[in-house]
């Protein structure tokens, strides 16, 4: 893995790891439907589906879903099991998303989009693109786990 393009995530990724949380993250039926189809139909050498955050919009962050390739390094990854279906996720971001439910929704329109319910988020922008997390929530989060 590279370096951390943002301080922030460092020094939280970092407390992460010191808090020694460990990662609860929900696959919904319908979003384990949804990456199940999107394996099957993955471009040739794909070895399955990654969830991360990418810097962006004017709250600072938003998650990102993407192919694996084979040559990618998954030594950095948590990997997260489902409703019968992985879901990896890079280490450096694990800690925004702990507590998370992934699902899949359409709407009326027949819009559909991956869902990410985040506990840990502490604010989203007003169009709802990006949202950003608050290592207090964890900490919180650490206590009652502990209690």
């Amino acid at each position: 893995m590279g370096p951390v393009p943002h301080v922030r995530n460092r020094q939280n990724a970092t407390e992460y790891v010191l808090l020694g949380l460990t990662m609860m993250i929900t696959i919904t039926e319908n979003a384990a439907k949804q990456i199940q189809k999107l394996q099957d139909k993955a471009p040739a050498g794909s070895i399955g589906v990654r969830l991360s955050i990418k810097t962006t919009g004017c709250s600072g962050n938003s998650y990102k879903m993407d192919y694996i390739k084979s040559d990618d390094d998954l030594t950095n990854d948590d990997v997260i099991e489902g409703q019968g279906v992985r879901l990896y996720i890079p280490k450096i971001y694990s800690w925004m998303l702990i507590g998370t439910t992934v699902d899949y929704l359409v709407d009326e329109l027949g819009n559909a989009r991956f869902d990410f319910i985040n506990p840990n988020e502490s604010g989203r922008c007003g169009c709802g693109e990006s949202f950003h997390v608050d290592v207090d929530k964890l900490k919180a989060l650490q206590e009652k786990q502990d209690a």
